[in-house]
Protein backbone atom coordinates (compact mmCIF):
# COMPACT_ATOMS: atom_id res chain seq x y z
CA UNK A 1 0.00 0.00 0.00
CA UNK A 2 1.76 3.15 -1.32
CA UNK A 3 1.56 5.98 2.05
CA UNK A 4 -0.98 8.44 2.01
CA UNK A 5 0.17 12.01 0.76
CA UNK A 6 1.20 15.30 2.71
CA UNK A 7 -0.97 17.82 2.10
CA UNK A 8 0.70 20.35 -0.26
CA UNK A 9 3.16 22.44 1.25
CA UNK A 10 1.53 25.99 2.85
CA UNK A 11 3.23 28.73 5.07
CA UNK A 12 3.37 27.61 8.61
CA UNK A 13 4.87 30.37 10.34
CA UNK A 14 6.89 28.83 12.78
CA UNK A 15 10.42 29.49 13.86
CA UNK A 16 12.38 27.44 15.99
CA UNK A 17 14.36 29.70 18.23
CA UNK A 18 16.84 28.42 20.70
CA UNK A 19 20.37 29.54 21.66
CA UNK A 20 22.78 27.57 20.47
CA UNK A 21 20.76 26.02 17.29
CA UNK A 22 20.57 29.00 15.20
CA UNK A 23 21.57 28.48 11.56
CA UNK A 24 21.63 25.00 12.10
CA UNK A 25 18.09 23.62 12.20
CA UNK A 26 15.04 24.02 9.69
CA UNK A 27 11.80 23.46 10.09
CA UNK A 28 10.13 22.68 6.95
CA UNK A 29 6.70 21.16 5.25
CA UNK A 30 7.53 17.24 5.44
CA UNK A 31 6.99 15.64 1.78
CA UNK A 32 7.08 11.71 0.86
CA UNK A 33 11.14 11.71 0.22
CA UNK A 34 11.04 12.26 3.98
CA UNK A 35 9.01 9.12 4.93
CA UNK A 36 11.80 6.98 5.81
CA UNK A 37 13.76 9.18 7.79
CA UNK A 38 10.13 9.77 9.72
CA UNK A 39 9.75 6.17 9.86
CA UNK A 40 12.80 5.75 11.62
CA UNK A 41 12.10 8.64 13.84
CA UNK A 42 8.50 7.02 14.66
CA UNK A 43 10.88 3.61 15.57
CA UNK A 44 13.10 5.39 18.07
CA UNK A 45 9.97 6.81 19.73
CA UNK A 46 8.86 3.16 20.42
CA UNK A 47 12.12 1.75 21.13
CA UNK A 48 12.38 1.16 24.30
CA UNK A 49 9.08 -0.11 24.52
CA UNK A 50 10.15 -2.68 21.87
CA UNK A 51 13.36 -3.74 23.62
CA UNK A 52 11.21 -5.93 26.27
CA UNK A 53 9.14 -7.48 23.15
CA UNK A 54 10.03 -11.57 23.10
CA UNK A 55 9.98 -11.02 19.45
CA UNK A 56 12.08 -11.36 16.22
CA UNK A 57 14.02 -8.49 15.05
CA UNK A 58 11.98 -9.05 11.65
CA UNK A 59 8.75 -9.14 13.79
CA UNK A 60 9.90 -5.59 15.63
CA UNK A 61 10.90 -3.97 12.24
CA UNK A 62 7.42 -5.42 10.50
CA UNK A 63 5.44 -4.46 13.24
CA UNK A 64 6.85 -1.02 13.10
CA UNK A 65 6.45 -0.62 9.67
CA UNK A 66 2.80 -1.37 10.04
CA UNK A 67 2.34 1.12 12.63
CA UNK A 68 4.03 4.11 11.32
CA UNK A 69 2.09 3.59 8.20
CA UNK A 70 -1.12 3.24 10.19
CA UNK A 71 -0.52 6.63 12.00
CA UNK A 72 0.42 8.12 9.06
CA UNK A 73 -2.61 7.49 7.41
CA UNK A 74 -4.86 8.32 10.23
CA UNK A 75 -2.87 12.07 10.83
CA UNK A 76 -3.12 13.13 6.54
CA UNK A 77 -6.45 11.68 6.88
CA UNK A 78 -8.13 13.36 9.63
CA UNK A 79 -5.94 16.08 9.32
CA UNK A 80 -5.87 17.09 5.85
CA UNK A 81 -5.02 20.94 6.23
CA UNK A 82 -2.39 20.19 9.09
CA UNK A 83 1.08 21.51 8.79
CA UNK A 84 3.30 18.65 8.80
CA UNK A 85 6.49 19.92 9.73
CA UNK A 86 10.12 18.27 10.03
CA UNK A 87 13.03 19.54 12.25
CA UNK A 88 16.02 19.16 10.39
CA UNK A 89 19.62 19.58 10.93
CA UNK A 90 21.45 19.44 7.69
CA UNK A 91 20.44 17.00 6.11
CA UNK A 92 19.05 14.85 8.66
CA UNK A 93 15.76 14.69 10.19
CA UNK A 94 15.91 15.12 13.72
CA UNK A 95 12.47 15.28 14.64
CA UNK A 96 8.95 16.18 13.46
CA UNK A 97 6.03 18.77 14.41
CA UNK A 98 2.49 17.87 13.28
CA UNK A 99 0.08 20.80 14.02
CA UNK A 100 -3.48 21.49 13.09
CA UNK A 101 -4.87 24.97 12.99
CA UNK A 102 -8.41 25.39 14.33
CA UNK A 103 -10.80 27.34 11.83
CA UNK A 104 -13.57 28.02 14.02
CA UNK A 105 -12.76 30.43 17.15
CA UNK A 106 -13.97 28.36 19.68
CA UNK A 107 -11.53 25.76 18.74
CA UNK A 108 -8.08 25.41 19.79
CA UNK A 109 -5.57 24.33 17.88
CA UNK A 110 -4.17 20.75 18.21
CA UNK A 111 -0.50 19.32 18.73
CA UNK A 112 -1.27 16.20 16.89
CA UNK A 113 2.45 14.98 17.26
CA UNK A 114 5.87 16.24 18.60
CA UNK A 115 8.54 13.68 18.58
CA UNK A 116 12.61 14.03 18.62
CA UNK A 117 15.30 11.68 17.78
CA UNK A 118 17.07 10.47 21.52
CA UNK A 119 20.22 12.13 21.28
CA UNK A 120 17.81 15.43 20.26
CA UNK A 121 15.64 15.21 22.99
CA UNK A 122 16.24 17.41 26.65
CA UNK A 123 17.89 20.23 24.82
CA UNK A 124 15.07 22.67 24.52
CA UNK A 125 13.72 21.96 21.01
CA UNK A 126 10.67 20.97 21.57
CA UNK A 127 9.75 23.64 24.25
CA UNK A 128 11.19 26.22 21.75
CA UNK A 129 8.61 24.88 19.00
CA UNK A 130 5.69 24.17 21.62
CA UNK A 131 6.56 28.01 22.47
CA UNK A 132 6.43 29.63 19.14
CA UNK A 133 2.51 27.25 18.60
CA UNK A 134 2.07 28.67 21.74
CA UNK A 135 2.49 32.46 20.83
CA UNK A 136 0.90 31.82 17.09
CA UNK A 137 -2.34 30.01 18.88
CA UNK A 138 -2.14 33.27 21.27
CA UNK A 139 -2.19 35.65 18.06
CA UNK A 140 -4.85 33.84 16.62
CA UNK A 141 -6.62 34.02 19.94
CA UNK A 142 -6.88 30.38 20.50
CA UNK A 143 -5.92 28.04 22.68
CA UNK A 144 -3.48 24.93 21.86
CA UNK A 145 -4.37 21.24 22.70
CA UNK A 146 -2.55 18.05 22.20
CA UNK A 147 -2.25 14.53 24.34
CA UNK A 148 0.37 12.68 26.19
CA UNK A 149 1.01 9.02 26.96
CA UNK A 150 0.67 8.53 30.76
CA UNK A 151 3.91 7.19 31.05
CA UNK A 152 5.87 9.98 29.19
CA UNK A 153 6.24 11.76 32.04
CA UNK A 154 8.99 13.73 30.70
CA UNK A 155 6.62 15.66 28.25
CA UNK A 156 4.09 15.87 30.74
CA UNK A 157 6.17 17.68 32.95
CA UNK A 158 7.51 20.08 30.31
CA UNK A 159 3.50 20.61 29.12
CA UNK A 160 2.69 21.48 32.82
CA UNK A 161 5.67 23.66 32.95
CA UNK A 162 4.16 25.79 29.71
CA UNK A 163 0.85 26.08 31.71
CA UNK A 164 -0.87 22.94 29.87
CA UNK A 165 -3.35 21.91 31.90
CA UNK A 166 -5.17 17.91 32.16
CA UNK A 167 -9.03 18.53 30.78
CA UNK A 168 -9.35 14.90 30.19
CA UNK A 169 -8.40 11.35 30.42
CA UNK A 170 -8.88 8.19 27.78
CA UNK A 171 -7.17 5.47 29.52
CA UNK A 172 -3.91 5.46 27.50
CA UNK A 173 -3.78 9.39 26.80
CA UNK A 174 -4.13 12.56 28.82
CA UNK A 175 -5.53 15.65 26.38
CA UNK A 176 -3.94 18.75 27.84
CA UNK A 177 -4.71 22.12 27.08
CA UNK A 178 -3.35 25.44 27.17
CA UNK A 179 -6.04 28.59 27.79
CA UNK A 180 -6.08 30.96 24.68
CA UNK A 181 -4.47 34.61 25.76
CA UNK A 182 -6.47 36.87 28.16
Amino acid sequence: MKPAAFPAPRPHGLEVRHEGFAGTLALRCATEADLGALESLYAATRAEELAAAPWPEATKVAFIGQQFALQHHHYVTHYPDADFLVLAAGPLVVGRFYRWRASAPAEPDVVIDVSLLPTWRGQGLGEALLRAAMAQAAARSRGLALQVLHHNGGARRLYERLGFSIVGDSGAHLAMRWPRAA
